[in-house]
């Protein structure tokens, strides 16, 4: 039996996942005898998943342990509908505050899980559905497993800073190889927690048999069976002396530097270190590694830093923060986009795509606008072809969107979100011009990154439908979204924004309409103190390293390149207008866009980058350099001195939200738990404010 283990006081209180028993006649199935299936079910809809605390470890040792005595030929365990288990109940580990402790928990899940592989029967895994990190894990140490068609499984521990401690690590190399399991321990976890289709898991190796879910149960009861009497048979390969090892840690460890700029993380590092040992392992010494392994991180600030970071993520992900009542969103069965060049075609694809209407895109003649539908239909046809749509979908989609050079096409559109140039007057004549041609209902939209809301709604009849959709891009690919209000900006227009912007499957936030927003206000702030020290003299290469210490993915003039100078020159001077001196103009920059230089990096023929000459020979040569360090700290002070401002002044209600927004809006690394946790573990906060943003013990160790 397994030893109980309390968590410590203040800790939440786990939703036990339990683990009922029946008994399944394989008779008509072929085999004479009994299954002892066991079903793990938290007693909740799907949408919360099976998770895996210390008393739902301790209900599942109870069920093998019920399952045994019923004398079966074997033993299956499966699921709930949709789901069979998203892992560890990550909640409780924040508040461990002993190294013992976390050693406990990673030996309780051993000692369960291990179980199914030592029973002295047959152990059967019926994924039926949903299978991360543990869940995978109770699949792995059954002797055979089979997976629903729908169904998606990972190991995504390493992203959170974790590693597969409950057997994953051990037991994955063994099973599949070397270069199989380091894609799926470090390779998918890190590539923003890819997770395995059914396909792939049963061509990597991962799983034996997949069945579509109609029928998951009766054909897997029927695998075992054939199993069982000899009708079928697996052979498993030994991996001891395959010569992969060495190059596939190898090409982890590269993935695993990319991904934080050549910074060395603690998680990906060990788990590389669990997957080389098992190799020469035994089962129970890679599992005594594994807990040792995840005690250690469990009491790292990392590991708190990030789960923090997931927290806030998942929290904001299923609820927006000061968002109105949805029932006074209004429908929306028409969209207009006004611009046809990338940006807007982008969010006329992604409207398209996600509220499935009809959306028409205008531009200042026709030959542009067809441009841009053109533009949207080839991407659709680039989908089919990667088979993320069939092609009946898309064809239905490509009739939806339409383009015209003539603005009254916006007659009876329910939103309209404008993408044109940069430029206040020309957006404010455009509200103008649309406010005669829509309807009062009918919101009305901007894209803009930094130019003033409230000012673009000024003289029109009804402000109160104008409304900040401020996008990042790529637009498919990056998911945040910032709302921005102006005083003006009603409910109703928020609500809609909102419904629109969940239909988008974009994490949102609610923000007062100022200067540059959020993201872009920080951005700018951090992006000025690098440029200004080399505009002082420092080597452009050692004030664009400052911050690779800390895991960064993209250092800022690699980002610089991603934006261009052109519009981070613009935002900085609207920021410099709005907000004062501190948001200085860079000379080198200002050079950069006068001779239409776009990047400080160019890329060799082999992959790799080095400076770009014409940019060097533009850099404002000062001659007061800095060090490294006093770029860094220069860096944070003045981002630690702007989110005070941004608290203050009401841009956000929240440091959570400014967290959000530099996570999943400029991609702040989720092992420093979002920008102001990590200013106030480095003591910056304190020294520059005078006080931390967060209380302690928030996305760090306890106090």
């Amino acid at each position: 039996m397994a030893t109980a283990i309390t968590l410590p006081e203040g800790a939440p209180e786990e939703v036990i996942t339990q683990s009922l028993v029946r008994d399944v006649d394989l008779t008509p199935f072929g085999f004479k005898g009994s299954l002892a299936l066991i079903t793990l079910d938290n007693g909740l809809d799907h949408t919360r998943p099976n998770t895996l605390g210390p008393q739902s470890l301790l209900a599942l040792d109870a069920a093998i342990t019920d399952a045994a005595a019923r004398t079966p030929a074997a033993i299956a365990i499966i699921g709930k509908p949709f789901i069979f288990a998203a892992g560890a109940d990550l909640s409780g580990l924040a508040f461990l505050n002993t190294r013992d402790q976390a050693v406990a928990i990673g030996k309780l899940g051993h000692d369960v899980f291990r179980r199914l592989d030592e029973i002295g029967i047959p152990t059967f895994a019926f994924v039926n559905g949903l299978a991360l990190g543990g869940g995978l894990e109770i699949a792995l140490h059954c002797n055979y497993r089979t997976l629903a068609t729908t169904a998606f499984t990972a190991l995504p521990e390493v992203f959170l800073g974790l590693v597969p401690g409950w057997g994953g690590a051990t037991i994955l190399p063994k099973l599949i190889g070397p270069e199989r399991a380091v894609q799926v321990i470090i390779g998918n976890s890190l590539n923003n927690n890819t997770m395995m289709k059914a396909k792939d898991a049963l061509a990597l190796g991962v799983v034996d048999a997949v069945y579509e879910p109609a029928d998951f149960l009766e054909k897997s009861v029927s695998f075992a069976a054939r199993m069982l009497n000899g009708a079928q048979n697996i052979e498993r390969k030994d991996y001891s002396a395959d010569p992969a090892w060495d190059a596939a840690l190898s090409a982890g460890r590269a993935t695993a530097l990319k991904k934080y700029g050549g910074a060395e993380m603690a998680s990906p590092t060990k788990a590389l270190e669990l997957i080389k040992a098992a190799k020469t392992n035994s089962r129970g010494a890679g599992f005594d590694a594994e807990d040792q392994a995840l005690a250690d991180l469990t009491m790292s600030d990392p590991l708190r830093a990030s789960l923090y970071a997931f927290n806030v993520i998942q929290k904001k992900r299923k609820k927006v923060e000061g968002a109105p009542k949805p029932a006074l969103a209004r429908k929306v069965a028409r969209v207009g986009v006004v611009g046809a060049g990338l940006m807007a075609s982008q969010l006329a694809l992604l409207l398209l795509r996600n509220l499935k209407c009809p959306v028409v895109m205008t531009d200042i003649d026709q030959a542009r606008a067809d441009k841009g539908v053109a533009w949207v239909k080839a991407e659709l046809t680039k989908l089919v072809e990667k088979k993320r749509m069939n092609a009946e979908s898309a064809a239905r989609l490509a009739l939806l969107i339409s383009g015209s050079a003539d603005q009254s096409v916006f007659a009876g559109c329910d939103f309209v979100i404008e993408a044109i140039f940069e430029e206040l007057t020309l957006k404010q004549e455009l509200f103008k011009k649309l406010e005669k041609i829509v309807g009062p209902e009918c919101v009305l939209a901007t894209n803009t990154s930094s130019l003033s809301v409230q000012a673009m709604s000024e003289g029109l009849e009804h402000p109160e439908r104008v409304v900040g959709f401020h996008f990042f891009n790529p637009v498919a690919v990056m998911p945040l979204l910032e709302i921005a209000r102006t005083t003006h900006t009603d409910d109703a227009t928020t609500a809609t924004a909102v419904s629109i912007g969940k239909e988008l499957k974009k994490t949102m936030i609610i923000c007062k309409d100022a200067p540059g927003f959020v993201v872009n206000r920080l951005l700018t702030r951090f992006m000025g103190e690098i440029t200004d020290a080399v505009d002082e003299g420092t080597d452009p290469q050692v004030a664009d390293n400052a911050m690779r210490s800390i895991g960064f993915p993209m250092s800022p003039f690699e980002l610089l390149g991603l934006v261009g100078p052109g519009v981070a020159v613009h935002v900085a001077e609207t920021l410099h207008a709005n907000l004062g001196p501190r948001y200085r103009i860079s000379p080198t920059m200002q050079a950069m866009v006068k001779e239409g230089v776009k990047t400080f990096y160019l890329k060799n023929d082999d992959g790799t980058f080095s400076a770009n000459p014409a940019a060097l020979a533009l850099v404002h040569k000062g001659d007061a350099p800095s060090t490294a360090e006093q770029v860094r700290l220069r860096a944070l002070k003045a981002l630690a001195e702007e989110a005070r401002m941004m608290l203050d002044e009401g841009v956000v209600s929240s440091p959570a939200e400014i967290d959000l927004c530099m996570l999943m809006g400029a991609g702040w690394p989720m092992h420093l738990g979002g920008i102001l946790p990590y200013l106030d573990r480095e003591g910056i906060s304190d020294s520059v404010c005078g006080q931390r943003f967060h209380a302690p013990g928030i996305a760090s160790l306890p106090q």
